[in-house]
């Protein structure tokens, strides 16, 4: 028998005074070709969704 789920509840707790990603900036001051950084962030973002 399936398991039907109607309700969802998601908490997220946010630190605004939390410095952004070490790699990001890190990423940055090589000089590394923005198009490739681009694509890269993409691909790990359709990762990310597919485990979900």
């Amino acid at each position: 028998m399936p398991i039907e789920i109607k309700e969802l509840h998601i908490r997220i707790n946010v630190d605004e005074g939390a410095k952004p990603n070490a790699k990001a900036d890190a990423s940055k001051s090589k000089g590394e070709d923005p198009v490739a950084e681009c694509v890269e962030q993409v691909m790990k973002i359709m990762e990310r969704k597919k485990e979900r």
